[in-house]
């Protein structure tokens, strides 16, 4: 098969790695990919917002697959736009894509589904919006309700930090994802990451994962887009994932398919473990980042098999296979982040670091410049480790860190911790 995958950053780098060890492999192509997804796919110059463009190629090179791995592509209808020409596409509609482009849209639908989460109102002028949070109290949630790279969340501890937010939110600090805010009960327990993939009516269920989304350790500062993951998640017992599938992933099939928007592709559900069981923080609608690259060193099966048999409508009866074996990936992310910071410094070590068994260095923001590996995003190098066990897997994913030669990067030196000091 001839695979088109969709993007740039470390989810896509860990798709790719993973889809080039598939036997039903012809080609892969990636748009407009990265210096580590070159190593498995050939990059394209693909102005992927031209959709018509997108199908062009696909019918150009006989694309037999198109993996979309970030949401913005979902949410604008790349999809549609591809399964209109013909194409085959992982990942949902425009509509079905609304789960994570609307967090509103989530919230209603868990509403009319009786779903598990958070009470909630939803707000389009900020007077509302304060008013609202005025009479809940802190600590509370605020939420910019579009797209905003995972950033448009703010959990406030007092009343003032909420107004704030809301007032950051509406002032236009997230472009038109603030425009509309939810402003919602701030849930007590702890965090997990769920996956499961569904054709509209068949879902398999994938692995657990923890992310940890505060830039500090012992989860501390503002919240970013994920400075590290580790999977299992040991709070995701298999008596929780069944709750899971029975009180979150198949109501929200069901509500979808109903809707007569299906939902076809990954659901990510962010869930949160409360005394009375799990609750539905928010959804996403692509693999997680940094969690699909702890997915990716722990799935045993062909993952070009699954995200096929998803796009075909034929997931009914597959299996997802993993290894036992613990994985952990550390987020190196450029000084400042998730402030301001710069870009162009440059990054050595890679190949030291990856000489350890059972690492992979997936690169989320560098590029080359004269030969030379420099980083060019926020969050750049994703060390990933597996190990028989978290606190093992954690130990070699920081001794890989420490192979790589990039004074101007940062990490957390804790991840995991959560899992390893219970364990």
């Amino acid at each position: 098969m001839n695979v088109l995958l969709i993007g740039s950053g470390g989810r896509e780098h860990a798709l790719a790695w993973k889809l080039a060890q598939s036997p039903r492999l012809t080609r892969l192509f990636a748009a407009p990919g990265s210096p580590g997804i070159a190593e498995h796919a050939e990059c394209v110059a693909l102005d992927v917002t031209d959709h018509g463009a997108v199908a062009r190629f696909c019918r150009d090179k006989a694309v037999d697959l198109v993996v979309v791995g970030p949401e913005a592509p979902l949410v604008a209808g790349l999809a549609d736009d591809l399964a209109e020409a013909g194409i085959a596409v992982f990942g949902p509609g425009r509509e079905a894509a609304q789960l994570e482009g609307s967090k509103g849209y989530t919230k209603d639908l868990c509403a009319a589904a009786n779903i598990p989460t958070a009470a909630y109102g939803r707000f389009t002028d900020a007077e509302s919006a304060r008013a609202y949070a005025r009479a809940q109290g802190a600590p509370i949630v605020v939420k910019a309700d579009g797209l905003a790279a995972g950033k448009g969340v703010t959990v406030a501890a007092t009343l003032d930090e909420a107004l704030a937010a809301i007032d950051d939110c509406f002032a236009g600090a997230f472009g038109s994802a603030g425009a509309e805010v939810v402003v919602e009960e701030c849930l007590i327990g702890e965090e997990a990451s769920f996956f499961a993939l569904t054709d509209g009516s068949a879902i398999v269920p994938l692995a657990t994962a923890q992310d940890h989304k505060r830039v500090g350790d012992g989860d501390t500062g503002p919240n970013t887009g994920g400075m590290g993951a580790y999977s299992p998640a040991p709070i995701m017992t298999d008596a929780m994932v069944e709750r899971t599938m029975a009180e979150i992933i198949r109501p929200t099939v069901d509500a979808m398919a109903g809707r007569g928007t299906p939902f076809r592709g990954i659901l990510y559900a962010g869930l949160m473990i409360t005394a009375g069981g799990p609750q539905l923080i928010e959804y996403n609608v692509r693999f997680g980042d940094p969690e699909a690259q702890v997915l990716m060193m722990r799935l045993e099966s062909d993952l070009l098999d699954l995200l096929h048999a998803t796009a075909a409508g034929r997931l009914d009866g597959a299996i997802a296979r993993w290894t036992r074996d613990a994985a952990l990936t550390v987020v190196m992310a450029a000084q400042g982040y998730p402030g301001s910071y710069e870009k162009g410094s440059a990054i050595n070590g890679i190949t030291a670091a990856e000489s350890l068994a059972g690492v992979k260095v997936f690169q989320a923001g560098t590029e080359r410049r004269n030969g030379q590996l420099v980083a060019n995003g926020g969050r750049v190098l994703n060390v990933t480790a597996t190990g028989a066990t978290i606190a093992a897997a954690q130990a070699k994913a920081y001794q890989a860190v420490e192979r790589i030669d990039w004074p101007e990067g940062f990490c957390r030196r804790d991840i995991g911790w959560r899992a390893i000091s219970t364990g």
